[in-house]
């Protein structure tokens, strides 16, 4: 045999696709990028109607679009195809049907039709009826793409006799040279029928017998950095697909071969889920790696070949390299287990758990700060000045964050399990409303490493598992608090409730999890919460779009708390989401000495001012005019604006507001008051900073993030926000029979309880 035949040996991956030495599959999802030979196996349920005659025409177009997207990067793209055998079935039935019609109605001498029955078509006659109108077809699709392509037939002779596969490898190497691409298939029309227990009998030997074998071989053989093989299914379960455990492995290593129980094949192809492993892994110990996804499901054909090339998690990963630790999805699953131990916990148990995370941080400081620093000093060199603010710990943070945590501690006394409402339904039937955790929450931060503690507090307060994805720049300082909170809530045997996610896990592909996860707490800036919202996938996200804030300054406001409140508003954390961003003045102080204050202290404290229009029409040399009156600068700029009224005010901030933090400074409490009630943002201030929009300041010890969502939760969320409600209901043999709709209606009435804090 060829060497081309044998498995190539392990060589360094090279980060660029073009220089990629070949002889080792990539060892991550996010690698796949760098492929740059790609091929693509469609199966015969992937191109094959659901009636088995005829080709699924959206799907394939779908993936034609796909892969000239692919060619028209630069990469190069291969398609082994099944569909020859149903295209010709469909056109061999229709031209049976129609010549059975013909003579039947010519011998009978009318058009009256008898059933007619059809003949069993041999699968060789359809393949060679069908193969050219399928590349026809292809060929067709892809021109309008600007992409050309070539069919390519083989049978297992071509791979066997060395003169005819070095022949082979030449011409495909030859079409991709030419940025055209190859459309191959197995020669249905001559192939023998497959020997039996002859496929994939070891590294060096492949039977092509089905188009996994052909893909795979083809893969090796063309040394093919990514085989994707589209199928009707998700990918490989631990179980048959459709029972009631069965799970979507995400990624799958040559030894958990025998954790796999397979099911039965496709209702169309030929090698079953079972013949696509071996075929796979046979792929991948060629140094070829492979994905196995669906083809068929309309939520997802016109992007699944891009988004596996993207490194997205889609269908099941062969890797050689299993990971020291546990995949996402066992994290999420060890999270959910242990915080329903943690949830039945007395609450004493878990102010215990606090109070020691509260100790160790104090007692640790010096572990924490050291790790800290090396954080600090990789990311001085490319991190902005804001978020290096943002990365600092100091003593000073950590004694603040321990105080924290102890008030924390305390509202945990009164948190899961208390009772919202009670009523008595009837004699000895009692029907109470009571708080419980939400379940799974996901918290996203970026460069916060005091969010951990803090967020970790609150989900053992409220009884919540806790999975932590932090921005790679606080990888250090996050390793350690997380360490920390595990050995605090290993006094209650609970220690894997809170899980730090470190694998290479995209953020898009945590909030696919939408069986595993219940709610999203995105804690960054407002493009990654917009981030979040757009990626989440069925799963509830609690957080902010934008932190535009607005001050208003009345024309009875305080000369002295105008100033004190904008500085403080402004310039006290710029980058901050509760920061001013807008200050709407009254008419009737311009040109007064409040506003030459106002502007005074501004220039000091270097604020950039951008003049909103009605502002610069009242100026003859104004500051540079806003580019939108709904920015959000996170830094030492704002815009200002003029208006006529505290109702002008108002409707200006619903226009161009975020439903954030707006205040109004004013000494009119009729004024202040109309502009607190009709103002519709999570938090609306009278002479206060917006800067008090924090859990610290509300007194709930620590905040999970702002809201500025409509429901369950707004403005900072606390230990509140993270809980929801079930209903208990007591009973002694009652039925719904014994309560009639219109019989015991007034009886129910009658006897309602109401009690918001009774236990």
């Amino acid at each position: 045999m060829s060497h081309l035949l044998q498995p190539r040996k392990i060589s360094p991956l090279c980060t660029a696709v073009q220089t990629r030495a070949h002889g080792s599959s990539f060892a991550h999802r996010g690698e796949l990028r760098q492929a740059k030979r790609i091929v693509v196996k469609l199966g015969s349920a992937v191109v094959t109607r659901g009636d088995e005659c005829g080709l699924a025409l959206g799907r394939l177009a779908s993936i034609v679009e796909q892969v000239a997207m692919l060619q028209n990067q630069g990469r190069e793209m291969m398609i082994v195809t099944s569909g020859a055998v149903a295209f010709g079935k469909q056109r061999l039935r229709h031209e049976i049907l129609l010549s059975q019609s013909v003579r039947q109605a010519l011998h009978s001498g009318h058009n009256q039709l008898k059933d007619m029955s059809l003949p069993v078509l041999e699968a060789r006659a359809c393949a060679a009826a069908g193969q050219s109108g399928l590349m026809a077809l292809y060929e067709a699709m892809f021109t309008q793409y600007s992409t050309c392509t070539a069919q390519v037939l083989v049978t297992n002779l071509d791979f066997y006799d060395d003169q005819k596969r070095q022949n082979l490898n030449s011409t495909l190497q030859e079409l991709l040279r030419m940025n055209i691409v190859p459309i191959i298939n197995t020669n249905d029309a001559v192939v023998p029928p497959p020997e039996p227990n002859s496929d994939l009998q070891g590294v060096n030997v492949i039977s092509i017998k089905d188009n996994d074998s052909l893909a795979a071989r083809l893969a090796v053989e063309m040394k093919a950095d990514l085989l994707i093989a589209l199928s009707d299914v998700e990918g490989l379960y631990n179980s048959p697909p459709g029972t009631d455990d069965a799970k979507l492995i995400d990624i799958f290593y040559p030894g958990d071969q025998q954790s796999i129980t397979y099911g039965t094949k496709s209702r169309v192809g030929i090698g079953g889920m079972e013949a696509k492993v071996k075929a796979a892994l046979w792929a991948l110990q060629g140094g070829t790696s492979v994905v196995i996804a669906n083809g068929t499901n309309p939520k997802v054909t016109g992007h699944v070949i891009t988004d596996i090339v993207e490194g997205k998690k889609v269908g099941t990963f062969f890797s050689e390299i299993k990971p020291a630790g546990p995949s996402v999805e066992q994290q999420t699953e060890m999270a959910r287990n242990a915080g329903r131990t943690l949830a039945s916990l007395h609450p004493d148990q878990r102010s215990e758990i606090i109070c020691h995370l509260a100790d160790l941080l104090t007692e640790r400081k010096e572990d924490i700060l050291a790790a800290n620093k090396t954080d600090m000093d990789l990311a001085v060199s490319h991190l902005p000045s804001a978020m290096i603010k943002r990365l600092s710990l100091s003593p000073a943070k950590l004694n603040s964050l321990a105080i924290g945590l102890r008030q924390i501690a305390v509202s945990a006394q009164d948190s899961v399990g208390r009772v919202l409402r009670r009523t008595r339904v009837a004699h000895h039937l009692e029907l109470e409303q009571i708080t419980v955790p939400i379940g799974v929450l996901l918290v996203i931060f970026e460069a916060r490493p005091d969010c951990l503690p803090q967020v970790s507090a609150l989900s053992i307060a409220s009884g919540n598992a806790l999975l932590l994805k932090g921005g790679k720049e606080a990888s250090n300082t996050n390793r350690v608090l997380h360490q920390l909170t595990q050995e605090a809530l290993s006094l209650h045997g609970v220690t894997q409730a809170v899980q730090l996610v470190s694998t290479r896990e995209e953020v898009e592909d945590l909030c696919r999890l939408d069986k595993m996860i219940d709610l999203i707490i995105p804690r960054g800036s407002s493009q990654l919460v917009r981030d979040i919202q757009r990626a989440a996938k069925g799963i509830p996200v609690l957080g902010h779009s934008e932190g535009i804030c607005h001050v208003y300054v009345d024309a009875d406001a305080s000369v002295d708390k105008v100033i004190k409140i904008v500085r403080d508003s402004k310039c006290d954390y710029p980058a901050a989401c509760n920061a001013m961003e807008t200050l709407l003045i009254h008419r009737d102080i311009l040109r007064t000495p409040l506003f030459d204050q106002i502007i005074d202290m501004l220039r000091t404290e270097r604020v950039k001012i951008h003049a909103g229009p009605r502002f610069a029409s009242y100026l003859t040399f104004s500051p540079s005019e806003a580019k939108s009156l709904r920015t959000e600068y996170g830094d030492l700029e704002c815009c200002m604006e003029v208006v006529d009224s505290m109702q002008e005010a108002v409707d200006h901030i619903h226009k161009y507001g975020s439903s954030h933090t707006d205040v109004i400074i004013t000494e009119c409490e009729e004024t202040a008051e109309q502009f607190l009630q009709q103002l519709d943002s999570a938090c609306v201030f009278w002479n206060a900073s917006s800067r008090f929009a924090d859990g610290y300041r509300f007194g709930l010890g620590a905040e999970v993030g702002i809201s500025t969502a409509r429901i369950h939760a707004r403005g900072p969320v606390g230990l509140e926000g993270l809980l929801t409600t079930k209903w208990v209901l007591r009973g002694d043999g009652h039925t719904a029979a014994d309560f009639s709709e219109h019989g015991n209606m007034k009886y129910l009435h009658e006897n309602l309880i109401y009690d918001k804090h009774t236990n």
